[in-house]
């Protein structure tokens, strides 16, 4: 309790963590409103086209719950990400950390609680964003364009709790990534590259991209979430989850790992 009552304090008494937390806010909801928008706008030049005797020559955007929650899936978790990364590198960068190890000879117990601190407060941050977000683009949207974003299925309401459990785990993976690269920028940037450009350049790999695509970790995460690919996937959304779930575990135990057998 110690350990997490210290890292509670340096993380509610700096600035990043609020300015992080706004952007999320402002991107989770506000995407949601322009996504509504958009599809209410299409759907309404849809109608005036046939209601003029004309043949329109697009669709209409008819949102779906994963799109309208999207920016706080994507990039909402993304800026958690950084924010958990910052966590520990930068307790690095101004050489903090060796302080925090030499009143806290436990390294493990200080990842630990900065993963579970930040971690359980994104959880929770994203589930009540994801709620706002998806009450949002229904408004905004209206009944027409709105007609895909109900939660009268089990499918419909994992999008919703999917979005917590991702962020959690990719707090947790963040953590990780910042302790074994220890730099903010290199760790910034794996985080950021990873799922936005990486494991989107294997679709240019022909057959052997997508034997790989369904193994690699945030396409899975992106099957849990209910995000449409051209992946075939081995198994369902929960597998994915599943799947996941390990591939965090392992690097943050190895993460743990290479904590506690190097300088600090």
């Amino acid at each position: 309790m110690a350990v997490l009552d210290a890292e509670r304090i340096k993380i509610t008494t700096t600035r990043s963590p609020w300015w992080c937390t706004a952007i999320v806010v402002a991107l989770g909801l506000g995407l949601a409103a322009v996504i509504g928008l958009s599809a209410k706008a299409t759907v309404n030049a849809f109608e005036n086209e046939i209601a003029a005797g004309q043949t329109p020559d697009f669709e209409p955007f008819i949102p779906t719950l994963a799109d309208v929650v999207g920016g706080v899936s994507g990039f909402g978790v993304l800026v958690l990400m950084i924010l958990a990364a910052l966590t520990v590198t930068s307790e690095y960068r101004f050489g903090v950390i060796r302080t925090t190890f030499q009143a806290i000879p436990n390294r493990s117990s200080v990842l630990i609680a900065k993963a579970a601190l930040v971690g359980v407060f994104g959880a929770i941050l994203s589930l009540v964003l994801t709620f706002g977000a998806y009450a949002i683009g229904k408004a905004t949207a209206g009944e027409t364009a709105g007609a895909g974003l109900t939660l009268s299925t089990s499918d419909d309401w994992r999008v919703i709790y999917s979005v917590p459990i991702f962020a959690l785990l990719c707090v947790v993976l963040a953590v990780a990534v910042g302790a074994l690269l220890r730099q903010s920028a290199g760790a910034i940037a794996l985080l950021l590259l990873w799922p936005l450009l990486i494991e989107s350049l294997f679709n240019l790999f022909g057959s052997f991209g997508r034997n790989v695509m369904p193994f690699l970790p945030f396409t899975n995460a992106n099957q849990f979430l209910g995000v449409t690919q051209n992946v075939d996937f081995h198994w369902g959304p929960w597998g994915s989850l599943v799947y996941f779930t390990a591939f965090v575990a392992v690097v943050f135990a190895a993460s743990l790992y290479v904590v506690n057998k190097r300088d600090a």
